[in-house]
């Protein structure tokens, strides 16, 4: 049953077909979603957590029974940023070992042929040689400000590959590097680094405050992804990647947090001093992906850092009422 199902698989997906996007109104499950609508597929499946409690077992067993997808895009995850990681490390362990074990369970008893898991790079252990390979999983010890939430993804990772070996299903994980756009996570307590920027360098602004200060010593190095490249990317890979092994999405480049925050400044147009406070936690030093896999399949993104940090901060502007904050 395994040689026969995975070499079945094809390459395109049809437009028709059902296709379920958990986390659909979240930054990832939102782009994906938009994505798909512009490709064409007029048969998209999601649920808020008002109408679907991804937690609640019988319910995404029910779910999966009623809507019979034949794709699924795990995009549901509580998220948060390094101080909410630190702060709830139990809950976003449990939550998130749920959430997955409920919709996967629920795909493999449906026999669902195509699924794309959505691990993080946070899964890779904290001192990494850079930039960092897809077969560096498991190979050191992961950084202690998030490692209850990269231990959850582990698992889900492993699930995918277990399901495989075991029946055969085409499932495939990939990992994306840090992600920002429309419809990120604005809160002034849980976001992720570049979106807790932009607000605070906004608000600011509006304030006039003399000085901004940041977390840490601006000294480490990250790589960060347009959501939107990212739903292009797993659209891609939903119709050409059929390999067990989790596979890197990111841009293959990296710059400090003292960098990001100097861009970020400039798109709001603020003009007061930049600091940094030491005594807060940097985190790991440096996070940049080898996308080696991915480029050699044929796939590179599009928007810029730049780019993706000026349209982010007009959407911000334009929907500050409507956003988590």
């Amino acid at each position: 049953m395994t040689a026969t199902r995975q070499e079945n698989a094809s390459s395109g997906l049809d437009r028709s077909e059902p296709i379920y996007v958990a986390g659909h109104r979240g930054l990832v499950g939102s782009a994906v979603w938009r994505n798909l609508t512009n490709h064409s597929f007029i048969n998209l499946i999601g649920r808020g957590s008002d109408e679907l409690d991804l937690l609640d077992r019988n319910a995404v067993f029910e779910f999966f029974a009623a809507t019979k997808p034949t794709t699924v895009i795990l995009a549901a995850a509580r998220v948060g940023g390094i101080l909410a990681n630190s702060r709830f490390p139990a809950d976003f362990l449990s939550e998130n070992l749920r959430i997955q074990c409920n919709v996967l369970d629920a795909a493999r008893q449906h026999e669902v042929p195509r699924l794309l898991f959505l691990g993080s790079s946070c899964v890779y252990p904290k001192f990494a040689p850079q930039p960092i390979k897809e077969e560096y999983l498991l190979s050191g010890h992961l950084e202690p400000t998030n490692d209850a939430y990269a231990i959850a993804k582990i698992s889900g990772i492993l699930q995918v590959q277990a399901v495989r070996r075991q029946d055969g299903l085409d499932w495939i994980s990939a990992m994306p590097t840090n992600l920002y756009g429309p419809g990120d996570n604005f809160a002034e307590n849980n976001s992720h680094v570049l979106p807790a920027l932009i607000r605070r360098f906004e608000q600011a602004r509006l304030d006039g405050e003399p000085s901004v200060t940041n977390w840490g010593t601006g000294t480490p190095r990250r790589e960060f992804l347009h959501v939107d490249d990212l739903a292009e990317a797993l659209l891609f890979l939903l119709e050409h990647y059929h390999e067990a092994e989790p596979i890197n999405v990111g841009t293959g480049a990296d710059v400090t947090i003292s960098n990001v925050a100097d861009l970020v400044a400039r798109a709001v147009g603020y003009g007061g001093r930049i600091e940094w406070d030491s005594t807060k936690p940097d985190g790991t030093p440096r996070k940049v992906l080898d996308v080696t896999k991915l480029t050699n399949l044929g796939w590179s993104p599009r928007i810029s850092l730049d780019d993706g940090v000026r349209s982010t901060v007009e959407w911000f502007r334009n929907n500050v009422g409507n956003i988590r904050q």
